[in-house]
Parts: structure tokens; C-alpha cells; sequence
């Protein structure tokens, strides 16, 4: 059986993941949907017409990674589509935001990334994809957000050295690094300070961010970046010296 396994399934862009790959790939017999919070899960299964096999999973913690590794070897699944959505953010200067949260975002958002690769790909047939969330924040080290930015920024140079890696495997591998999206990331983010207004103006539908990721994934594009805005923004920082970018976000936060 083909099946896709998709992290952060609960909510937000994991959820929508598994939405449109039940809706858009007839292939796929199953999915597998890890997250955290289990009865948000088992929400999923009447909404879509594919089997859902829900895996109330912390992957920050080792013990249950090697649960999910014990399973991978027993099945043998044959992974067509492997989505990594799972991550979080918090607001804040570096030494404001308590250290479990620093390094949270630090494990779950790399660490935990890696190794639930790391697993599938032995499992992954020729033509599969993988699809790796990172963010725009990752094109500019990102004041106020910087742990956070940092670790996206780790997983765009990680998922683009691994799309070179498994290109004779015919396995191809896309970061996906879409702006601000309308989802429960900032509810999170806030509880610990506020995102700025311009942020909040640029926000896209968390919809047409997957449905672009997967197009891009199909086409075998390395990165994918939905909007003008956040396209915009890629080049400027590939073209402006970062020091006058920070100056020009200081002042558009004053004007918030």
C-alpha cells in the first residue's frame, strides 16, 4: 500500500496537507497523521475519503521516535509523500522566552525533522516527495524571532542539500516557505509577545500556501514561496545588505 505520513497533523498546515493529498492523489491508500494531541486527530478521519491511521506522537521525545521506527520496520510501508509540518515559534528577544521553549523550538523544529527523515527514507520509492516546512523568516535572521528564524533557516539548507542528495533516487525534497499563514502558529507565537501589524497584513490562506506547496513538490521545485509579497522579500534579501533591511523593519514596527 502507497501511503503519505504527515507531521503537525492536528492543525494548521498539517491538517490542510492531508485534506488536499486525500482529495488530489488517488494512489494513496493511507495516511499516517502524527501529532501531539489525540483527540484532535481522531477529528480527521470522517473528513476525508482516504484511511487515516492517527499517531499521537511527541517527536521531541525519544522513546516515542523509536516507537515510530519499531512501526516503519514491522509495516514496510511503501512512503510516497512524507510532509514535515510538525514546529512551532515564540516571540521574543533571546534569554525572554523560557529555555524550554528556546530549545523546544531548536528539537522539534530541526532535530525532530532529521530524524523523522532519517526513518522514512528507507521506506520511499522512486518518484516520492518530500516536502520540508521551513519559512520565509529563514532568507533574513529575524530580531525578536531569532531562534526561531534560525532553525528555518537550518531547514532550508538541509532540504535543499538533501534534494541533490536524493536526486538519483528519484526522490525530490521541497522547503516550503510561505510568509505569515492565517493558522494557530500565532496564537502560540503570541503567548509570548506580538507579531508586527505588516506581518499580520500579509497573512495568506493557509489553502492556497498547500496547494501551491504540493504543485511546486510535483514539479520538482526545490523551494516553494507563495505570494508576491514573500517573493519580494526573497530577493531583497538576496540583494540588500541585511543591515539596511533591519533598519527599514525597526522603523516599520514604530509605525505599528
Amino acid at each position: 500500500m502507497k501511503i503519505a505520513i504527515v507531521t503537525g497533523a492536528s492543525s494548521g498546515m498539517g491538517r490542510e496537507f492531508i485534506m488536499q493529498i486525500a482529495d488530489r492523489f488517488n494512489g494513496i491508500g493511507e495516511i499516517w497523521a502524527i501529532a501531539r494531541r489525540k483527540e484532535r486527530l481522531e477529528e480527521l478521519s470522517p473528513l476525508v475519503p482516504v484511511k487515516v491511521r492517527t499517531f499521537a506522537i511527541d517527536l521531541t521525545d525519544k522513546s516515542q521516535l523509536a516507537d515510530l521506527e519499531e512501526l516503519l520496520m514491522k509495516e514496510k510501508p511503501e512512503v510516497k509523500w512524507l510532509i514535515n509540518s510538525a514546529g512551532y515559534g515564540k516571540i521574543g528577544g533571546v534569554g525572554t522566552v523560557n529555555l524550554g521553549d528556546e530549545m523546544g523550538m531548536v528539537d522539534l523544529n530541526c532535530r525532530a525533522l532529521c530524524a523523522v527523515t532519517h526513518m522514512v527514507l528507507p521506506y520511499m520509492s522512486e518518484n516520492s516527495r518530500i516536502i520540508q516546512f521551513s519559512s520565509a523568516a529563514s532568507f533574513l535572521p529575524q530580531p525578536g524571532f531569532a531562534i526561531y528564524s534560525a532553525t528555518k533557516s537550518f531547514v532550508l539548507s538541509y532540504s535543499r542539500a538533501l534534494n541533490e542528495e536524493l536526486k538519483k533516487k528519484e526522490i525530490y525534497v521541497t522547503a516550503v516557505c510561505p510568509g505569515p499563514v492565517k493558522t494557530e502558529f500565532f496564537d502560540i507565537a503570541e503567548t509570548t509577545g506580538q507579531i508586527p501589524l505588516y506581518k499580520r497584513i500579509v497573512m495568506a490562506n493557509p489553502k492556497k500556501v498547500v496547494h501551491l506547496a504540493l504543485r511546486d513538490s510535483m514539479m520538482g521545485r526545490p523551494v516553494s514561496v507563495y505570494g508576491t509579497t514573500m517573493k519580494t522579500f526573497r530577493l531583497l534579501c538576496k540583494t540588500v545588505p541585511h543591515t539596511l533591511i533591519f533598519r527599514l523593519m525597526k522603523g516599520l514596527m514604530k509605525t505599528d
